[in-house]
């Protein structure tokens, strides 16, 4: 029988409650003569808690120390969740990630998986259990506890499905898809029956908080058939209806011609824009600019640079908000005596705001609807970056929703 994957978010694992209904809806699939393995997260809240506590004992927290803590949130999930499992009559068994293993690299607290052993996962499934796998979290060559930074349990669970050549990937979470837009944004935003690898890949990187960027990398890579849905439904449902709910992933574009040429809008508020001035206008500037920041582990989304005037121009980028102080200080320390600079300037009020969708590989005037759009709206665009399948602006931040939400109606995306 097929092999299915399934993972549970935080708030699917945030009660005993909650943690009985995944057992059953578990519990059904199994009983259906499916093998399943379930990858759980931590218990709504639990590793903000405990990293909380890590952090009054001591504020400046080795991360080895921090992963060690982390990590215990989902151990317990799985071992509840293994407990539920069998008592709804169902054999199951539950590993930590270092117990079956999932193999990392030692960059603690954002490690990046390298491999998986399945052999002992498919000797448990091949013997009639569920088997329960701790997301989030790995080993690495010296036995170090690891963990994959935020949402690292979709990534364990698309990599497990990969490893055990699961059929499909259910990312059951708190909402029933991935729709046009944040539906808390947009009352009119619609789920997607469907949205291509391509696209969803896009959303993700650009804001979409329904999957984890890093999980939709490894599901292109391996081909992982991916659907999210969601845990709050009833978990004794039809079968058959719940494997025909919520989105699928898909990895070929559909020959429809009803299909949206623009798929969602996607945003992003927590961005920060540097503008380096009056810098020399010379070949190799960008990587000198931009080497000490990236080897600061400090992520360059949006670039641009301007047209040279007397052998000087500007060149700005943005960086996620959080780390703007961390970019401004090695700008400072190890860019400055590099590049000439005049002038630093930079703005943590700023949102990315983007248009997502296959479509644009054939169809024309897409952008200047979007840019017709904001001009109706009086939005200044700031920066404007693109690709085959996106067209992305950084706006003023308290802009944001009012982008979004016209851009949704412009493109029609509140209609069926």
């Amino acid at each position: 029988m097929a092999i299915i994957v399934h993972k549970y978010g935080g708030t699917s694992m945030g009660s005993v409650e909650r943690i009985t209904n995944v057992a059953k809806r578990v519990a059904k699939w199994a009983r259906a003569g499916y093998k399943i393995v379930v990858v759980p997260s931590a218990m709504s809240g639990e590793t903000n808690r405990l990293l909380g506590l890590a952090n009054q004992i001591n504020s400046n927290p080795d991360p080895r120390d921090l992963d060690m803590i982390a990590s215990t949130g989902e151990q317990v999930s799985v071992g509840l969740l293994t407990l539920a499992i069998k008592a709804q009559g169902i054999d199951a068994i539950g590993y930590s990630g270092w117990q079956v293993p999932i193999k990392t690299d030692d960059a603690y607290t954002k490690a990046r998986i390298e491999s998986i052993d399945s052999e002992r996962i498919l000797d448990d499934l091949n013997n009639g259990k569920v088997v329960v796998i701790t997301g989030f979290q790995g080993v690495d060559d010296k036995q170090n506890i690891t963990t994959l930074g935020r949402g690292g349990s979709d990534t364990s669970a698309v990599a497990v499905a990969a490893a055990v050549n699961a059929d499909e990937c259910l990312i059951y979470t708190d909402v029933d898809g991935v729709y046009t837009t944040d539906p808390r944004v947009v009352d009119s935003a619609k789920r997607l029956d469907s949205i291509t690898f391509e696209e969803m890949l896009e959303m993700a990187s650009l804001g979409s908080k329904v999957l984890q960027i890093r999980s939709v990398e490894f599901a292109g890579k391996y081909k992982v058939k991916t659907r999210v849905l969601s845990s709050l439904t009833d978990p004794l449902m039809p079968l058959e209806e719940e494997m025909n709910s919520g989105t699928l992933i898909t990895f070929e574009e559909k020959n429809n011609m009803e299909k949206a040429v623009i798929s969602g809008i996607a945003f992003q508020r927590d961005e920060a824009k540097i503008t380096l001035k009056s810098v020399n206008d010379t070949p190799g500037i960008a990587a000198r600019i931009l080497k000490p920041i990236a080897e600061h582990k400090i992520d360059v989304d949006m670039i641009i640079q301007n047209q040279s005037f007397d052998n000087k121009t500007d060149f700005t980028f943005t960086v996620p908000r959080h780390d703007l102080t961390k970019a401004l200080a090695v700008i400072e320390e190890h860019v400055k005596p590099l590049v000439g600079v005049v002038e630093v300037t930079s703005n943590s009020k700023v949102s990315k705001v983007s248009v997502v969708g296959v479509g644009m590989r054939s169809h024309v005037g897409l952008a200047s609807l979007m840019f017709e759009t904001l001009a109706e709206e009086n939005i200044n665009i700031q920066l404007i970056s693109t690709s085959e399948i996106k067209i992305s602006v950084l706006i003023d931040e308290k802009y944001m929703e009012v982008a979004v939400r016209s851009l949704h109606k412009a493109f029609e995306l509140d209609k069926n």
